[in-house]
């Protein structure tokens, strides 16, 4: 049998967006990691801290309450600095683009936050220019497991699929999915100690996190919207459904979705559009960023999906979605990522677009069988992409990689992660 990954040990495991800070400090003056509450920031922010860099945290309430005070004088004198949690004091980033005007050094502030800051105008208008962001999120697969994650790339630059090695299925494969990438979370081998840790973290998002970022007036919703949420992810988004089961009128519950999308809890995936293609979706897919923590907010256990497989199949595209944006992080490529949804109920989705237009489509089944009709919905991407459709792939719970046509492959789910080997011969 596959034995799943284990959990990161007290050893400092590797971060492959690493080569991207590094790189970035070199040619930029302000480098910003974002991402979730305990992905792992911290940690590594702390990696590229010296005495010439010093680390400041804004958690500390002393040094949070110096940076809202005086954010001049907070940054004054700074040649270089490391800046953790940088969205709880909103007004440093101005100080620090007047800093960065003056001494235009490279690598002068490597700032980490845990909202999505190009939300906030101050960031996107101040810094434009100054700044480069990388987004790190909980672990990757492929950082567990020690591999490089290169499957995208790989098929981008027309390498064709690897041959699998190792693949994980089955139990293992739902271990995977359930226990998530937080590295805290991953520490706790207990089903129920990972889950308290889980709804924990939530309660502290919520409760610390939101009050940074907006004004909420009906606070108290927010637990009961995640909620709602998690029993409607890899649907299409309804924000009046969402309204009306929790009291809230529409633009409420948007604005509210919004601020859990801000904090990395969930994503939202546009439509992918064409003018090929006039009977297209229009609606944004909804998903989690963490299929450990969307399991703990729905209650389920491997014991209950093993009996019912029903929830699996929501969990597992939740989880393939979480791989693939793990995947762009520190990827080579910008990649446009979108779902795709016709009028007549044909989907795929991920779609994968590059900036020359090149498309990969995934599509992911909870199922160890593929049939020809699962297909259906690449088959009509592919036909509006024409020559530009450079792979479309069906994910699922099995271990070898089938063919149906040149570039319609079914494959497993852990193809995205495992260790390049070339294929003996064509697929």
């Amino acid at each position: 049998m596959t034995t799943a990954f284990p959990p990161p040990s007290s050893t400092v495991l590797t971060r492959h967006v690493q080569g991207k800070i590094a790189t970035a400090l070199q040619d930029t003056r302000v480098v910003l990691v974002v991402g979730p509450r305990q992905a792992g920031k911290t940690t590594l922010a702390r990696l590229y801290a010296t005495r010439d860099r010093p680390y400041l945290t804004l958690d500390d309430p002393a040094t949070l309450a110096a940076a809202r005070s005086d954010p001049a004088g907070f940054v004054r004198g700074l040649k270089q600095a490391v800046i953790d949690e940088v969205q709880r004091a909103p007004d440093l980033l101005l100080a620090i683009k007047e800093s960065v005007d003056k001494d235009q050094t490279p690598g002068r502030f490597l700032l980490t936050g845990s909202t999505n800051l190009m939300a906030m105008p101050i960031v996107a208008d101040s810094l434009a220019g100054r700044l480069e962001v990388i987004t790190l999120l909980p672990f990757a697969q492929a950082e567990l497991a020690g591999t490089k994650g290169d499957l995208l790339d790989r098929l981008f630059d027309g390498a064709g699929l690897p041959g699998v090695v190792s693949p994980l299925v089955g139990d293992d494969l739902m271990d995977c999915v359930l226990k998530g990438g937080y590295p805290e979370a991953l520490r706790r081998t207990s089903v129920s100690r990972r889950q308290a840790w889980l709804q924990d973290y939530v309660a502290l998002i919520l409760d610390r996190d939101v009050r940074d970022i907006a004004n909420i007036d009906q606070l108290d919703r927010m637990p009961r919207l995640l909620d709602v949420l998690a029993a409607h992810a890899g649907q299409l988004v309804n924000h009046s459904s969402y309204g009306a089961a929790l009291g809230l009128t529409t633009p409420t519950a948007q604005k509210y979705g919004g601020i859990l999308e801000r904090l990395f809890l969930t994503r939202q995936l546009p439509p992918w559009s064409s003018n090929a293609v006039s009977r297209l979706t229009k609606t944004p897919k909804l998903h989690f960023l963490d299929t450990g923590l969307l399991a703990a907010l729905q209650g389920v256990s491997a014991a209950q999906l093993q009996k019912d497989r029903t929830a699996y199949g929501p969990l597992l595209e939740n989880f393939v979605v979480s791989e693939v944006l793990k995947l762009t992080t520190w990827s080579g490529k910008r990649l446009r990522i979108s779902h795709f949804r016709t009028k007549e109920q044909d989907e795929v989705d991920l779609v994968l677009e590059d900036r020359r237009g090149r498309v990969i489509g995934i599509e992911v089944k909870a199922s160890a069988t593929v049939r020809a009709q699962d297909l259906r919905g690449l088959r009509k991407l592919q036909e509006a992409v024409g020559d530009k459709f450079v792979q479309g792939l069906v994910l699922h719970d099995h271990d070898r990689i089938t063919p149906f046509d040149e570039k319609l492959h079914a494959a497993p789910v852990s193809l995205l992660w495992q260790a390049t080997q070339l294929s003996d011969g064509p697929l």
